[in-house]
């Protein structure tokens, strides 16, 4: 067993890096070399901006490379939750954003060229249990009517052409959802935003960052660069960077741990026994799990599984054992199958768990996707490239408060508290 990310061990890295001291000045300086800052620098550098990207580790070591390969139309929240919050205007606009994401990144793969197996599979979202029916069902009615259409419903007899489990009670389609090879999709945007002019240097974690004169200088362990404007893309990955340059967004982020198994390659048989619909698919509980099929036939199988603030090969075996006993409960007749990757990664979630971009203490910022980063970074990233340029009507997420999470500075001691509690909520409902 590996364990490294499955996509970062079946993609080609990015290869075009810059290999001197980082230096000089440019308009931008992007920091962070995930799905949202390699966006808004292929952006910029598209539209003639100078631009500079600064990876603490490898393209995509983040959250882009550490996903279970979903790009699920809808939010974190039900639609009627984010309804109730923000009032049925902006809520059908921020659910529409993240199906204009989607399209935004089909559009980016044409453009760019891109070989990362992207297909419109559609999501399933699953009833765990009996009671789970109605509420899934009349979230399904809401959707359906007001803002979703391509969206439909399947009841419990009809599920074997979609999932080969008896552990679900109905389902509702996405059809608009989607899935696609994470690495070779952060790679080939690297590579694109390289070919229209950016800068990228990698290993080059971003360790102060202060005013000189109307610019700000950054300091990295590579050296410094001089920006006229800061972009701040580092999500969950916040805490990688040293405190001082980026403590407003780590009193703002909530980093939890999600974990993911790969099996071996499964056969044509075992396909056809485990998912023959070949859809990204959710579950309803509150820790749930997710999972769907590789472009090599691998059932890639996700969860918080733990309540967890850290990723190592010591933390990341302790929730693989969990999942594989999830795994085998969906699906007995995998339950022997050889796991071939074993990874995790941090997600980064909001108190609220919406999203958010805009700019705030010198930078402009976009993350806290909460779990849905993979099918809304490459919007976001476009929105803030437009800031930097001076648009500012383009970002679905403008105007949304983002207090900070009072007694946090950046380690989530609660975890263990909050899992405890969806844990109960899970058995009881």
């Amino acid at each position: 067993m590996k364990y490294m990310s499955y996509w970062h061990d079946s993609a080609a890295p990015f290869g075009a890096a810059q290999t001197g001291p980082v230096t000089g000045h440019v308009d931008v300086a992007v920091i962070g070399g995930g799905f949202t800052g390699l966006n808004a620098a292929r952006k910029l550098a598209r539209e003639g901006v100078s631009v500079a990207l600064l990876e603490a580790d490898h393209i995509g070591a983040g959250g882009s490379g550490r996903n279970g390969g979903h790009l699920n139309n809808g939010m974190a929240h039900g639609y009627g939750e984010a309804k109730a919050h923000f009032g049925a205007d902006r809520a059908q606009k921020l659910y529409k954003a993240y199906d204009r994401s989607i399209d935004m990144i089909e559009d980016v793969i044409a453009e760019e060229n891109i070989d990362c197996n992207f297909r419109r599979s559609g999501k399933l979202k699953l009833a765990s249990k009996p009671s789970h029916v109605a509420g899934l069902r009349a979230s399904f009615e809401h959707l359906n009517a007001e803002v979703d259409p391509d969206t439909r419903w399947v009841d419990k007899a009809d599920l074997p052409q979609e999932i080969g489990s008896d552990a679900f009670h109905g389902a509702m389609i996405y059809e608009k959802s989607a899935m696609m090879h994470m690495g070779r999709y952060v790679n080939g945007l690297a590579d694109a935003a390289h070919r229209h002019g950016a800068l990228i240097w990698e290993h080059a974690p971003v360790t102060d960052r202060q005013r000189s004169g109307p610019r700000w200088e950054l300091t990295t362990p590579k050296g410094k660069i001089t920006a006229d404007r800061v972009i701040a893309a580092t999500g969950a990955y916040s805490g990688a960077y040293a405190k001082k340059p980026l403590t407003y967004f780590r009193r703002r982020i909530i980093s939890v741990g999600s974990f993911i198994i790969a099996t071996r390659p499964l056969t044509p048989d075992e396909i056809a026994a485990t998912l023959p619909g070949n859809r990204t698919c959710v579950t309803s509980l509150n820790i749930g799990n997710y999972f769907r099929l590789s472009p090599d036939n691998r059932l890639i199988f996700g969860g918080r599984a733990r309540f967890s603030a850290v990723s190592d090969q010591q933390s990341d075996a302790k929730s693989g054992a969990i999942l594989r006993q999830s795994m085998a409960q969906i699906f007995p007749h995998l339950a022997d199958v050889q796991i071939d990757y074993c990874w995790g990664g941090l997600v980064g979630m909001t108190k609220d768990r919406f999203p958010r971009a805009g700019e705030a203490d010198g930078m402009i910022y976009g993350m806290g996707y909460s779990g849905h980063g993979a099918q809304m970074s490459t919007l976001i990233g476009q929105s803030l490239a437009d800031m930097a340029m001076g648009r500012q009507d383009t970002n679905p997420l403008a105007g949304l408060d983002w207090p900070s999470i009072p007694l946090h500075s950046g380690k989530p001691w609660f975890l263990p508290m909050v899992g405890l509690w969806f844990g109960l909520k899970d058995r009881l409902s």
